[in-house]
């Protein structure tokens, strides 16, 4: 399976109202529930106001369109990265996962991976 490396700096936050974003930046993953609205965005791309914020992840996705009959795949992930003492961030799409770690961890994450069959692809 091969895992693509975002090159970019990431942020988490949470905001009080989806008008505090600019939905028209080329990279966020955004959740509203009726307990909370979650941002994730590039660093350089995070509103003023926020009302919780998280600077320090990086993240990879893995390639490939994930049809929602497969199994195990985002668990076997989390679970190497779980058995490594890294902690992660995942998001899901309709066509793949996203995992982020700690800026800290990363490059650790990505050898355990590696190390266990994983391709790693880093944006030229």
């Amino acid at each position: 399976m091969e895992l693509e490396v975002l090159d970019m700096d990431l942020t988490v936050c949470t905001l009080a109202s989806v008008g505090d974003f600019d939905p028209a930046v080329d990279f966020f993953f955004m959740g509203k529930t009726d307990k909370e609205i979650s941002l994730v965005c590039r660093r350089e791309d995070v509103p003023e106001h926020t009302t919780r914020r998280e600077d320090g992840w990086k993240g990879f996705r893995i390639r490939g369109v994930l049809d929602f009959s497969l199994i195990g795949i985002l668990a076997r992930i989390s679970g190497l990265l779980s058995e490594g003492g890294i902690s992660i961030f995942a998001l899901s799409t309709y066509l793949t996962d996203y995992i982020l770690v700690r800026e800290k961890d990363f490059e650790r994450a990505l050898a355990l991976l590696s190390e266990h069959g994983y391709r790693i692809l880093r944006q030229a």
